[in-house]
């Protein structure tokens, strides 16, 4: 910002540009769009499944024919993507997650019923190893629990291969394991997968705020309370946001992501301006869970609030935000514009 110094009162009144509807509109430095939006969805096996998920009111874990006609909807709103998570039985985890990368797969079967049904809708999926394995932690652990960084990159990759070959358009790696966006990137391209693209969790943060993701998922019985602090970053920290970003920029990361979002949105700024890259957040569980539960006890506004968080990490400097309220907001913003 110019330090010239513009002028004062009366000469300059600010409040004459917030007078007039018109005016506020010509002056807003920044728009919120259904372009912005990304949907995070969680998907369940078998047929005319719904489940609700207590600590998120209103997400739901749906089986692959209801998440068809979910995606139904979604295009006809504009969202452009859609993020699915899956919920992976009991009896399917293992020490090494093999599921992870099974070609037949929830997560590969619904990524293909969804590119088969609706080419158009870009669909993103989770590259980690949580969903899968028996301790709830993202990767493999040696016998003293410490998450082992290579092999556990060697099983990511085998997961981004066979989540492209379903037809992936980006997958997102979500476990901070150190190298495996290089790792990722070299077999995505030896295997002719040129065009599909990775958005990096690149400054993700062992936050607080995922515990209703975890219920959603299943991870969190897994998990037993224990800590991911040894490859999620520590949320004390901002210039190390910046190392991790560059490291999958320099490594063939397309975009990268910030996460949590809100409480995190410094972080989004600074990696805009330091680099200047597609950049996204995740508003995650924990966030949703906090506006629901002040929204139904009536102590906020539900439209107003979520229009003004979302709007918020646009000024910021996301490109776009991953939010389980995306679609009532294209409801509401085509109801606005209509």
């Amino acid at each position: 910002m110019s330090k010239t110094i513009l002028g004062g009162f009366p000469n300059r009144r600010p409040r004459r540009n917030r007078k007039n509807d018109f005016s506020r509109r010509l002056v807003a430095e920044h728009q919120l769009t259904v372009n912005d939006l990304i949907y995070p969805m969680f998907v369940l096996e078998g047929t005319g499944r719904r489940e609700s998920i207590a600590s998120m009111p209103g997400v739901e874990r749906l089986s692959i024919d209801l998440l068809l006609e979910e995606a139904a909807e979604l295009v006809a709103l504009g969202i452009p993507m859609i993020a699915i998570f899956p919920v992976t039985p009991l009896e399917q985890k293992s020490l090494l997650a093999e599921e992870a990368y099974n070609a037949d797969g929830l997560a590969q079967k619904a990524v293909r019923a969804l590119k088969s049904s609706f080419p158009d809708l870009g669909v993103m999926t989770d590259v980690a190893l949580d969903p899968f394995t028996t301790h709830g932690q993202d990767g493999i652990i040696d016998d003293s629990g410490y998450i082992l960084n290579d092999i556990t990159t060697e099983i990511l990759v085998k997961q981004a291969l066979s989540h492209a070959a379903a037809g992936a358009d980006i997958v997102a790696p979500s476990d901070m394991m150190d190298g495996r966006i290089g790792a990722i990137r070299e077999a995505l391209e030896k295997a002719g997968h040129v065009n599909t693209q990775i958005m990096a969790y690149s400054a993700k943060y062992a936050s607080n705020y995922y515990g209703p993701f975890r219920d959603a998922v299943g991870s969190a019985s897994n998990l037993k309370g224990g800590s991911k602090v040894t490859y999620q970053m520590d949320p004390a920290n901002s210039d190390e946001a910046l190392h991790e970003v560059a490291m999958d920029i320099e490594e063939g990361a397309d975009m990268v992501m910030v996460k949590p979002g809100m409480p995190y949105l410094d972080i989004v700024r600074r990696v805009k301006d330091e680099f200047g890259v597609p950049t996204f957040a995740y508003q995650v569980s924990g966030e949703y869970a906090m506006h629901m539960a002040a929204i139904q006890n009536g102590w906020l506004k539900e439209q107003e609030c979520v229009l003004e968080s979302l709007l918020c990490f646009k000024r910021a400097g996301a490109d776009g935000v991953l939010t389980y309220f995306a679609k009532r907001v294209a409801i509401w913003l085509k109801e606005n514009n209509a």
